[in-house]
């Protein structure tokens, strides 16, 4: 049954079987997990992904796609399908299960791979293990270090909350229709104690926001509304830093020192 990719949706089918083999290694699956699948599309790794775990969520937006999705995966009873928007959808209503915890395998369009990881996040105590499909560049941001140029605040915005690594690329003729740009398979190993609390939280995304907003201005410059410059200092002395240091070359640790500091808004 042919399926026209819609574009409306980001859809570039993955159709290299070598490629789909490669993911579901990757995902080191077992006869227990779990995993919510995004994106199913017409059930090609659904089918790969069914016979190795306990139960498969596969999710699915496309309401074309989805008589494909249910008459290619009909030998198997582990699959509940959901015609449901990933970025709509109550995560948690849905999985029942709670064995252990959910690992989350999908091809996710690049228009919006930010917004579906914020919703993943917030539905993070569910969760161990994300493995997702993205464009390269969005890869390389998630996984980025300080002092790199793809490290920003996306990086610590998905390092707080995990541990992302990259598996492998994947060139763009893997998909059709074939994408502009190459993909990239990630892991993304979500952290099962919080780094700090509730409202330091929020102070460290505040800080972040803050040094990245005005990344060529030293880090003196672009916190003087979130921390004090008497506090400023003395961190910079206290951790060994250059007091004209710039935003991209604080690591992780750094940044959460930071929030520790910062001033709670009344």
């Amino acid at each position: 049954m042919y399926i026209k990719p819609k574009k409306s949706l980001g859809q570039n089918f993955l159709v290299d079987q070598n490629i789909q083999r490669k993911i579901i290694e990757a995902c080191d699956l077992s006869p227990e997990d779990i995993v919510l699948e995004i994106g199913a599309g017409r059930g090609e790794l659904t089918r790969l992904i069914a016979p190795r775990v306990k139960k498969v969520y596969a999710l699915e937006i496309d309401s074309s796609i989805i008589p494909a999705l249910k008459s290619n995966t009909l030998e198997f009873k582990n699959i509940k399908i959901i015609h449901k928007d990933v970025l709509k959808a109550d995560l948690t209503a849905y999985i029942k299960e709670r064995s252990r915890r959910v690992k989350v395998i999908g091809n996710i369009p690049y228009y919006i791979s930010t917004p579906i990881l914020e919703r993943l996040f917030k539905a993070r105590k569910i969760l161990g293990a994300i493995y997702l499909t993205v464009q390269r560049e969005f890869a390389e941001r998630l996984a980025a270090g300080s002092g790199s140029k793809d490290y920003g605040s996306l990086s610590c915005f998905v390092q707080y909350y995990a541990e992302p690594k990259i598996k492998f690329f994947i060139k763009n003729n893997s998909f059709f229709p074939v994408p502009k740009v190459d993909s990239a398979f990630i892991e993304i190993k979500i952290r099962q104690k919080s780094l700090l609390s509730e409202r330091r939280e929020l102070m460290f995304f505040r800080v972040v926001r803050s040094a990245f907003n005005q990344r060529r201005k030293i880090l003196r410059n672009s916190l003087k509304q979130a921390i004090s410059q008497d506090s400023l200092e003395k961190f910079l002395l206290a951790s060994s830093l250059d007091p004209n240091i710039r935003p991209e070359k604080l690591t992780l640790l750094n940044f959460l020192d930071l929030a520790k500091i910062a001033k709670i808004p009344k």
